[in-house]
C-alpha cells in the first residue's frame, strides 16, 4: 500500500512513523506529489482550510480519502458529500478504535435511557485546539440525537438564571495544558448517574486507527464511508 499523508504536523508525523514505507508522501498540499506517482489513498490530517483544495486534487487524481481533519463549516461538508459520488471518501472525526466503540454503546443506550435521565457532553483538549466544541463531540452529540425519539435543543455552556430544560444536551468544552482528549457522556437520572468516558493518552491512537482506514478504503467503490463501515 502507498499512503500519502496530507499534513506535517504532530499527527501527520506520528503516522508518518508509524506507517513506515508505507508512507510515500508526507506533504501539506497534493501538488508536491508528481500526477504519475502511484497513490493508493491519502490521509488528511490537515487544516479545514485545506480540505477544498484537497478534494478537488483528489478527484481530479482518482485518489482515496481519508479525511480525519475537524473544524470545517456546512459548506466544506456539502462539498466532501458531492466529491465522494467520485472518490472513495472516508470521514471521521475521531480516528480511534475506542470513540467509536462508545459511538456504538451510545446508540443503544440513549433510547433505554431517554426520558429518565439528563444528557450532558463534555470534552477536554489541550489549550492549543482551535475548534470548540470538538468534531469527536459534535460526532458523539449527533449519535445521541438520532438515537433519540424526539428532537432536544443543545446548549453550549451555561451561565445566567435559568432551569435546566428536561428536553436538552449540554455540551461544553475545557481547554488547558496538554490534554491529548478526553470526552464524557453523562446520563444522570434520579440518584443514578452513568458516565461513559474515553481518554486519549497519546496522539498514537489516532494514528493507529488512521493507518486501518487507509487500508480499509484500498479499492472501494465511491462512496461516503464512516469508521462504522469498517466494523460491519
Amino acid at each position: 500500500m502507498r499512503i500519502a499523508m496530507h499534513g506535517t504536523g504532530t499527527m501527520g508525523t506520528t503516522i508518518k512513523e508509524l506507517g513506515g514505507d508505507k508512507i510515500v508522501a508526507f506533504v501539506d498540499d497534493l501538488d508536491q506529489i508528481k500526477k504519475d506517482e502511484q497513490i493508493d489513498v491519502v490521509i488528511d490530517f490537515s487544516h479545514f482550510s485545506k480540505i477544498s483544495k484537497l478534494l478537488d486534487i483528489c478527484v481530479e487524481r482518482g485518489y482515496p480519502l481519508v479525511i480525519a481533519t475537524t473544524g470545517y463549516d456546512g459548506e466544506i461538508l456539502e462539498k466532501i458529500v458531492e466529491a465522494s459520488k467520485k472518490i472513495p471518501i472516508l470521514l471521521s472525526s475521531n480516528t480511534s478504535l475506542g470513540i467509536n466503540a462508545i459511538n456504538d454503546i451510545l446508540e443503544k443506550l440513549t433510547p433505554k435511557l431517554e426520558g429518565n435521565f439528563d444528557i450532558e457532553i463534555i470534552e477536554k483538549h489541550h489549550n492549543k485546539k482551535i475548534d470548540a466544541p470538538s468534531g469527536t463531540a459534535i460526532t458523539l452529540l449527533e449519535t445521541i440525537q438520532k438515537a433519540l425519539s424526539e428532537r432536544y435543543s443543545i446548549v453550549h455552556g451555561r451561565e445566567g438564571m435559568r432551569r435546566r430544560d428536561k428536553k436538552e444536551i449540554g455540551v461544553h468544552a475545557v481547554r488547558g495544558g496538554t490534554i491529548v482528549g478526553e470526552h464524557t457522556v453523562i446520563f444522570a437520572g434520579e440518584d443514578e448517574i452513568i458516565e461513559i468516558t474515553h481518554k486519549a493518552l497519546s496522539k498514537k491512537i489516532f494514528a493507529v486507527g488512521a493507518l486501518k482506514c487507509a487500508d480499509y478504503m484500498v479499492g472501494k467503490k465511491a462512496k461516503l464511508y464512516t469508521m462504522k463501515d469498517m466494523f460491519k
